[in-house]
């Protein structure tokens, strides 16, 4: 991999980072509503006029937009993301908090989408057109039309209230309760991960197709090489470079989709920061907790990219 290449998907990354934090302080500051009025609102009733106005020149609020957007970026190159407009905790604290705990469940979605969608692809591919295939084509088409929010209540009806075999929602820390965490974790780990499990399937078994439809299978089944060596040394190998690709992508879709999760299953992650803040107005919050998703996001695909370009040199001149 040359210094070249990585150094210029590397600013293409920072560049597209620079544009999504432009864009939500943009929309953030377009939303309806004064932030100052109101923190300062209680029961209903309107606050002093004197006390909105003392609040929102204490916030910055009374400077221009454009010297806003100054102090924004200045904040971020120091890594300052500001504190709360609600209880003045530092954002980077709470985001520091709760990310691992996001993290946790997007990778155990992420290892049980892999371990469900590309073992079944392989096997749905080497055996096209029979009952496995069918069964699991159809399972697959009715897991990518159900929403997750639907899927985590199913869960929680089915496997907690009904057969009582895992708890509904919580946490429990692992240092704490390491076989209550696991279980905490099981129920929103599938509904998180069910989607990436029926896209990992239908890619796996695509790419295992037109792999097995190659002139170079053909020749080496010509000279005699057995299946098992054929299927992992000539087909696997190229058949998982674009399942790599949509991984790479549907881990950092997996950033904003595990939103919901967290909230059916009450499991502290960011988002329940994340909706207080948009309720209240909370901007420095809601900004911080967006543009860690959206860094993270972009780190997955320059990680994806950099791995294609270690396994096919081929990449790198395009």
């Amino acid at each position: 991999m040359s210094a070249t290449w990585f150094a210029r998907r590397l600013a293409v990354s920072l560049g597209l980072a620079w544009v999504v934090a432009t864009i939500v302080f943009l929309a953030l500051h377009m939303v309806p509503g004064d932030p100052a009025e109101l923190l300062l609102s209680t029961g209903g009733i309107s606050p002093d006029p004197a006390a909105v106005a003392e609040l929102r020149e204490k916030l910055g609020l009374e400077r221009p937009l454009l010297a806003q957007y100054g102090a924004f970026l200045a904040g971020l190159m120091q890594g300052n993301l500001g504190h709360s407009l609600v209880d003045d905790y530092p954002v980077l604290s709470e985001i520091a908090l709760r990310l691992p705990r996001t993290l946790e469940l997007i990778l155990a979605g992420t290892l049980i989408g892999i371990a469900v969608g590309v073992p079944s692809g392989v096997y749905a591919a080497l055996h096209r057109g029979g009952r496995f295939d069918r069964i699991a084509s159809g399972v697959t088409a009715l897991l990518l039309a159900v929403p997750v929010f639907v899927v985590g209540t199913l869960l929680v009806l089915l496997m907690a209230q009904t057969l009582r075999l895992m708890p509904a929602g919580g946490f429990v820390p692992f240092t704490q309760d390491p076989a209550q965490h696991l279980k905490l974790l099981t129920l929103p780990a599938i509904a998180v991960g069910k989607g990436l499990a029926a896209i990992l399937f239908r890619m796996t078994r695509a790419s295992m197709l037109d792999a097995l439809a190659n002139d170079y299978v053909r020749t080496a089944r010509a000279k005699g090489l057995s299946q098992a060596r054929i299927l992992v040394v000539h087909v696997l190998r190229n058949a998982l470079n674009p399942v790599l690709t949509v991984l790479g992508l549907q881990m950092g879709t997996l950033l904003g989709g595990t939103v919901l999760v967290e909230y059916v299953f009450n499991w502290p992650g960011l988002s329940t920061p994340l909706l207080r803040a948009v309720e209240a107005r909370d901007y420095p919050m809601v900004v911080g907790i967006i543009l860690t998703i959206s860094v993270l996001f972009l780190l997955i695909n320059l990680l994806v990219e950099i791995l294609h370009a270690i396994v096919d040199p081929r990449v790198q001149a395009g």
